[in-house]
């Protein structure tokens, strides 16, 4: 009542903000007679002028009109294209660190130019962020006409090229390319052993385009960088036989089900049955429990294969190609190539389709999109569809929302939805539909939500001899120009979500750049046929989804129909909301082949969406919760490696590891509430002369009833360290021996990492059970990977100590470069093709192209583990 009260005086928030915007848009207006009689050689001087005006007062809210005034003119001599006021309007919701919500065709790609060039303004590279490569290339080269013009170049980060090529284009004023690959080169960047070997730069300022599908379709699934662990695949198939067993079951109740959550939990029979199966395939003995700790492992490949065949589908969660299995989005239904399920879930579902089983994976480096987009100093987006998340993204990103009014007004005719009774009816009404329309040469796009219903739609209408064009994740090559001509006359588009997404349908043929064959004859003739006509087949979990299926038609003003044919067997409706449909539909008497269109069950529909959106907000949040944790230890991590990578003289960081690593040993190996008299000496000297080779004697030190005698204990340790490492490393020179002590910190902390990060993985797993001791997972995951983190780092320390310990330098070579041999105590299984590597005593991964401080090799040669 008081919020109404204060809107119907002071306006809503979005009027007020457009109404401070239009205020830019005059001074802009103003200063546009006076820039069109500019020279073209002007326009770069006039650049390096604001940037020094930048530079003086720091300041870019002053240099708005200028800027945006400077943009608009070089688009008009370079394309043809001028923005207008709405655009501008655009412009300064995404420079103020805001989402603009601009409807389809409304020239979003433009209008981030003008954000674009005014950020640039600050030496600092802007990142305009796409969903897809092809995006990211066509609008690097499209828009670069505009850059080039006032002086500013233009980079584009693709995921084929190498690190020399990628840090090229990262230096540019303006970098497009794909929200994955800047996450992933973050990644990489924070995995390097050399400065120069980082590619991407300061994370000042990133224009998200379509930044609901980034930040809230894609932030579920976080990025991770992973390699092959030593485990095992053979267990894989005989865990999917077994699971096969308890499925094919009839006797008894075994599992329960969730679709929902996509989820299978065992009965109490269920879990009997496992156990016995277990037995019988020889994963544990007689004598041994489902439930001994040991075992735990076995559950949970048992869940993940029983996942696999009953929760994923073919076609719809996946598809099998080359022997593979390749992920599809379930929001853009397209392919997911070199992306795979954790857990176990993607091998137990190789084993289901009966392709090769490749290695289970560890994790080496993790990110969710949330986290790496709140690195920046400010982020912006657009989009046509923010607005029903607009909570989530203020509340996650502090991002809001304003909607900026289309440039004409919006025309569309948008039917109440048709629910039918069963499936077969309702895909016959689509095709009696798609008949009729198409007689009269309307062009017509289809929405579909799963490459199974766009294939089964297909033959339909082959059946119907209607011809038609399919773009889904197995065409997605295509997609650009079939989107693009969906707007043909007599045109039959079948899409799967929104495939095709940032590619605009222009009535009457295609528009893509490079290209135009349209005229205004066939425009004309598609306008008065009614515009594009849209047809969904079901409607999407999220609401916004659907919008933006429906946002394809009816750009720009143009004419334009949408309808949505649903039925009680579609997810949506099974799940969430056929209770109350069919209850309607009963009273009504429906009868086969009826359709029931009412504005009660298209309310029913939408409350059904806007449960399943909460639903999906809330695994985001905890997502996001759980890795805020992580984040922070992350961002420990990173900033470490960070310092020793710029650090020329390890002698004090070297000193501090050793204190530190020492510190770990006594508190492992000493309880100090105990009296001296009880503490084992003898087994801490055998202790420090395995691990550290040093021989030590500490009856020689002062009275043990002394209080001092911890902390001279630790003195002579650490006198004995110093004095070992100095002898291993006299024949190094200092160079070598900072390159070498650089190579052993970041590769101990490295592995110490990934090793963190799969018993966090762990942790997790299994946090959830905690409820049921009237615990918080949450609070209790923090603390308990807070701990792990802390035994990490002193782990760390310790892990270095030992190995500078039992390091030996041989200078035999005649040659300036050192050569480092095993110690004769150190053991390990590690093959190697030059017994001189300092690696050989670790079994750990190394960088591709690094090379080994001491042979000056290639670690791939020098140790021959990559």
């Amino acid at each position: 009542m008081i919020s109404n009260l204060i809107k119907s005086i002071f306006g809503t928030r979005n009027k007020r903000l457009l109404k401070d915007y239009l205020e830019y848009v005059s001074r802009i207006n103003d200063l546009e007679s006076s820039y069109q009689k500019l020279k073209k050689e002007e326009f770069p001087k006039m650049t390096a002028d604001l940037m020094q005006k930048y530079k003086n007062k720091a300041d870019l809210i002053e240099l708005i009109p200028q800027a945006f005034a400077i943009i608009r003119e070089a688009s008009i001599r370079t394309l043809g294209l001028r923005h207008y006021d709405e655009q501008l309007l655009g412009g300064l919701a995404l420079h103020f660190g805001k989402i603009a919500e601009m409807k389809t065709g409304e020239g979003k790609t433009l209008v981030s130019t003008l954000a674009a060039y005014l950020n640039s303004l600050t030496g600092n590279s802007v990142f305009i962020v796409t969903v897809n490569d092809y995006l990211a290339q066509r609008d690097s080269e499209w828009m670069a006409n505009i850059y080039n013009y006032v002086g500013l170049s233009v980079g584009t980060i693709s995921s084929g090229m190498d690190s020399k090529q990628k840090k090229t284009e990262y230096s540019k004023n303006i970098v497009y390319g794909t929200n994955n690959e800047f996450g992933f080169d973050y990644l990489r960047d924070n995995m390097v052993y050399d400065n120069d070997e980082k590619v991407q730069g300061n994370l000042d300022y990133a224009i998200i385009d379509e930044v609901d599908s980034v930040l809230i379709d894609e932030a579920r699934t976080p990025l991770i960088i992973s390699g092959a662990s030593r485990q095992s695949t053979e267990h894989f198939k005989k865990i999917h036989n077994l699971a096969k067993r308890i499925i094919d079951d009839v006797s008894n109740d075994l599992y329960t089900s969730d679709e929902k959550q996509k989820t299978i939990s065992l009965t109490e029979d269920g879990l009997k049955k496992a156990e016995n199966l277990l037995i019988e395939y020889k994963f544990i003995e007689d004598s041994e429990s489902l439930y001994d700790p040991k075992n735990i492992q076995l559950m949970h490949l048992i869940d993940s294969s029983l996942r696999a065949q009953l929760m994923y589908k073919v076609d719809i969660d996946y598809v099998v190609e080359e022997n593979q299995i390749i992920i599809i989005d379930e929001f853009s239904g397209r392919k997911m190539p070199g992306r795979r399920w954790s857990e176990g879930l993607h091998q137990s579902i190789e084993a289901k389709e009966n392709v090769t089983i490749q290695n289970d994976n560890q994790t080496y480096a993790s990110i969710t999109f949330q986290n790496y987009f709140r690195l920046f100093n400010k982020i912006s987006g657009m989009t046509g569809t923010a607005d029903t998340e607009a909570t989530e993204f203020q509340q996650i990103y502090n991002l809001e929302v304003v909607a900026i009014p289309t440039h004409k007004k919006m025309i569309r005719n948008d039917h109440v939805d048709l629910v039918y009774l069963t499936m077969k009816e309702k895909y016959r009404a689509i095709v009696d539909e798609v008949k009729k329309i198409h007689d009269k040469q309307q062009p017509i796009l289809i929405g579909t939500t799963s490459i199974e219903s766009s294939e089964l739609l297909s033959k339909l209408l082959k059946k119907e001899n209607i011809k038609h064009s399919v773009l889904n994740a197995k065409h997605h090559q295509k997609e650009a120009q079939i989107i693009a001509d969906a707007g043909k006359i007599n045109s039959v588009t079948i899409a799967t979500n929104m495939a095709g997404r940032g590619t605009d349908i222009v009535l009457g043929g295609s528009k893509l750049i490079g290209s135009n064959t349209i005229d205004s004859n066939s425009i004309d003739e598609v306008q008065k046929l009614g515009g594009l006509h849209i047809i969904g087949t079901e409607r999407h979990e999220s609401r916004r989804i659907d919008n933006q299926l429906r946002g394809r038609s009816g750009r720009q003003g143009d004419p334009g129909e949408s309808r949505f044919f649903l039925s009680l067997e579609d997810n949506l409706m099974r799940i969430f909301a056929s209770d109350k449909v069919s209850d309607i539909m009963k009273k009504l008497g429906m009868q086969e082949g009826e359709a029931i269109e009412h504005k009660w069950v298209s309310k029913s529909i939408e409350n059904a969406q806007k449960r399943v959106e909460a639903h999906n907000f809330d695994i985001r949040k905890t997502l996001l919760e759980y890795d805020d944790i992580s984040n922070e230890q992350r961002k420990v991590i990173y900033n470490q490696r960070d310092q020793i990578l710029k650090i020329t003289d390890f002698s004090e960081v070297i000193k501090n590891i050793i204190e530190q690593g020492i510190v770990y040993v006594l508190e492992n190996n000493i309880n100090r509430e105990l009296p001296i008299v009880n503490w084992d000496l003898d087994n801490l000297m055998k202790i420090l002369n395995n691990e550290l080779n040093i021989n030590l004697n500490f009856d020689v030190l002062n009275d043990k009833d002394s209080s001092n005698y911890y902390i001279e204990l630790q003195a002579v340790i650490n006198k004995n360290v110093i004095e070992k490492i100095q002898i291993n490393l006299k024949d190094l020179n200092e160079k070598d021996r900072s390159d070498l002590f650089k190579n052993i910190v970041l590769t101990v902390i490295d592995e110490n990492w990934r090793n963190h990060l799969n018993a966090m993985d762990y942790l997790r797993q299994g946090i959830g059970l905690r409820g049921y001791a009237q615990k918080n997972p949450k609070n209790e995951y923090k603390r308990e990977s807070f701990e792990m983190f802390e035994e990490m780092l002193l782990s760390i320390n310790y892990e270095i100590t030992k190995i500078l310990t039992r390091i030996k330098i041989n200078n035999s070579n005649k040659s300036n470069t050192s050569n480092i041999t095993k110690s004769p105590t150190m053991n390990s299984n590690k093959k190697s093709n030059d017994p001189r590597c300092l690696l050989n005593s670790k079994n750990i991964d190394i960088p591709r192209n690094k090379k080994c401080p001491v042979t000056n090799m290639k670690f791939k040669q020098c140790c021959g583990k990559i």
